[in-house]
């Protein structure tokens, strides 16, 4: 990874989901699919959705940063986290995705590592080490602080996608899917938004910061859900 450079490139051959030959890896939602709510719920604004279940996206579970470190997902409780799920081998979709990412931090500015947390949980543990993470990381000026890019076991990364409704599934074809998507987790560390990889990045970080100011957005979020029941 050390001639890592990122691939630059505007669309997707088709919304929300990538396919590419080689080593696979298969994302999919087990009941709310980022490909599938966007054809299935309406939004109020382009690629938001309010989360419809009830779990813990910062669970008592210990990964390992870029830089080797230790992390306790428990322990970024107390303010809101952008979520997202890549590999440093993905030849492309995974790199629009965190370019995406990188235009939310810069609408954040001085909030990310104050008041708003990025977590970058790869989804390859058994070929994504710390030292891998870390040029992924660096090809995108993404070692900054309040940015962590997570592994663990492969125990662990499946437990902590199913607070996610994600599953990682190998099929026998040689395909990657994707499902290219973020999720904003409350300072309580409840899911309570997904964003489809269109949204504006003035939206994310804009959310991010009211989760970060108190409850409205939970409100806002629970008021939508109460629209479409």
């Amino acid at each position: 990874m050390a001639g890592f450079k990122p691939w630059r490139f505007q669309t997707l051959s088709a919304p929300g989901r990538a396919r590419t030959g080689g080593s696979y890896l298969l994302i999919v939602f087990t009941v709310a699919s980022l490909a599938v709510v966007g054809c299935n719920r309406a939004a109020t604004e382009r690629g938001v959705y309010p989360v419809e279940y009830q779990t813990d996206g910062l669970p008592n579970l210990t990964l390992t940063d870029q830089y080797g470190h230790p992390l306790s997902l428990a322990a970024l409780k107390g303010q809101p986290v952008l979520f997202d799920f890549i590999y440093t081998s993905c030849p492309g979709p995974c790199q629009l995705l965190t370019q995406h990412m990188k235009l939310i931090a810069g609408k954040l500015g001085p909030a990310l590592g104050l008041r708003v947390s990025f977590v970058s949980v790869t989804v390859d543990p058994e070929h994504d080490r710390p030292g891998r993470l870390f040029d992924y990381a660096r090809a995108f000026e993404a070692n900054v602080k309040g940015w962590y890019f997570l592994t663990g076991s492969s125990a662990q990364i499946d437990q902590l996608m199913s607070s996610f409704r994600l599953e990682r599934k190998r099929e026998s074809d040689g395909e990657i899917g994707h499902v290219l998507g973020y999720f904003l987790v409350a300072p309580d560390g409840h899911p309570i938004v997904e964003y489809s990889e269109g949204v504006e990045p003035s939206i994310a970080a804009r959310d991010a910061e009211t989760a970060a100011s108190g409850n409205s957005l939970i409100a806002w979020a629970s008021t939508e859900f109460r629209n479409w029941i």
